[in-house]
């Protein structure tokens, strides 16, 4: 899991570009976080000559261009932090090298340090505002913070490391808010969850699974738990609803019941978050995700997972609701737009045909009165020909009284404005459609890779 953000580095006040790309540099290389240089690496550029070479390519971007920036952005920088104890230095320098060539498509140098200093390992990735060749330079375009996240989120993903799951913005915790401190009493609440999802046959099981998880049972007039790290025994009837001796012993007493009657135990339940499970099953690399890797490509799996991040599926039903529900709207639109233009033909047809009837009344009227003579058809052929296939889709019409070239342009003009307003919809869920039904594909390749495995399994086990 890595956390970005992208910053545009400007220049500081009172010093020259050269001065303030030195500073930034050199507080990136600083050799006391980056385990003496260690775990500094650089593209398109020497760490030791950065800042120079930095300027070299400013100054030939000016030479070649002609333009100088208005503003005072000297370079950019990337922060790129991991989750604490899930990767190694020599690992976050690899994938943050990784994440910058993606990003800047190999066109810009750049420098990346690794620092060590701080609980979770984080990397500075300093790249120039303008290009190697000093032909372009950077825009810092519309959502340029979000690309760079995802294209980390991609990186991370393709080398079994995890990202993060956005909150909807009500559910996430403001500043002024912080998480409650584990107390004596939330400490014996989770083991007590720990013990009764192993199913003690009663109260007093449950008691000899407590003092196993190394508690001391006091049992007087109330139940009392002391663990190891407490100074004082705390009564259950204290512990809050759900925890007190009353409650536990309720709840051991129907979930006992249930299982006499088979019925299946309903402790614990809990929804599993499609996201986080595929990507436990992905770091989790057994020989059934092995098997999978080597037909399903690593790279469109991540993509699959960050799509389903991004549109907030996070089960199964929800996915396969949303791609039956996709296609369907896709192919209705679909048929709309191929309806549109066969009317939009029937339309330019008639249209010909009216205008040619109306040049070619004349001369055909002419070949009537001249006995419909073989002379005259020759001279003519192709206007009588024409006003012959006018006449012919006229009779077509059944009956119908012949459209004025006034409604049919304006029919026409609608037509082919709602035409217009349904493939630019169609496009777009066209897309989404294609993307949904590739994730449908690739996890249910995995979770039958998973399947095979636990068979293959039990197989062995036989």
């Amino acid at each position: 899991m890595a956390a970005t953000r992208l910053i545009a580095l400007h220049a500081n006040k009172g010093r020259t570009v050269a001065q303030s790309l030195s500073a930034r540099t050199d507080y990136a290389m600083n050799p006391e976080k980056t385990e003496k240089g260690e775990l500094v690496t650089a593209y398109g550029c020497d760490p030791v000559t950065v800042d120079e070479e930095f300027m070299l390519q400013k100054r030939q971007f000016e030479h070649l261009t002609g333009r100088t920036r208005k503003d005072n952005i000297i370079a950019y920088q990337i922060r790129q932090s991991f989750k604490p104890g899930e990767i190694s230095p020599e690992e976050a320098n690899r994938l943050g090298r990784e994440t910058a060539l993606r990003f800047t498509k190999g066109r810009y140098s750049f420098v990346v340090a690794t620092h060590t200093d701080r609980a979770h390992i984080h990397n500075h990735i300093v790249f120039n505002s303008v290009s190697m060749d000093g032909t372009q330079r950077f825009r810092f375009f519309f959502r340029a913070g979000r690309a760079v996240q995802k294209v980390s989120d991609l990186v991370c993903l393709e080398n079994g490391l995890s990202v993060i799951t956005p909150k909807p913005y009500g559910e996430r915790i403001k500043r002024t808010v912080y998480p409650q401190k584990e107390t004596v009493r939330s400490i014996i609440c989770k083991d007590i969850d720990t013990v009764l999802a192993k199913n003690p046959k009663d109260f007093s099981s449950f008691l000899e699974m407590m003092v196993q998880a190394g508690y001391t049972v006091k049992q007087v007039r109330h139940v009392a738990l002391k663990g190891k790290a407490q100074e004082r025994f705390v009564r259950m009837s204290s512990l809050g609803e759900g925890y007190t001796e009353a409650d536990v012993r309720a709840w051991l007493l129907a979930e006992n019941k249930q299982e006499s009657q088979g019925k299946k135990r309903a402790y614990p339940q809990k929804s599993v978050n499609l996201l986080i499970d595929i990507q436990s099953k992905m770091q989790n690399k057994g020989p059934a995700y092995a098997r999978w890797a080597t037909v399903y490509n690593l790279k469109q799996m991540s993509k699959t997972l960050l799509f389903l991040r991004d549109h907030n599926i996070d089960n199964l039903d929800q996915l396969h609701v949303l791609a039956t529900e996709t296609t369907k709207r896709r192919d209705e639109l679909n048929a709309s737009i191929r309806e549109s233009e066969k009317r939009l033909a029937e339309i330019a047809a008639l249209k010909k045909h009216i205008i040619n009837y109306s040049k070619t009344r004349k001369t055909y009227k002419e070949y009537r009165q001249a006995g419909y003579s073989k002379q005259f058809y020759e001279d003519h052929r192709e206007e009588i020909s024409l006003h012959k296939a006018a006449k012919q889709a006229f009779d077509e019409l059944n009956g119908q009284k012949l459209p004025k070239m006034k409604d049919l342009s304006e029919e026409y003009t609608r037509i082919l404005s709602e035409k217009k307003t349904s493939y630019a919809e169609y496009r777009n869920i066209r897309d989404e459609a294609q993307e949904l039904l590739i994730a449908e594909r690739n996890i249910a390749s995995l979770y039958d890779a998973e399947k095979r495995e636990e068979l293959e399994q039990k197989e062995l086990e036989k």
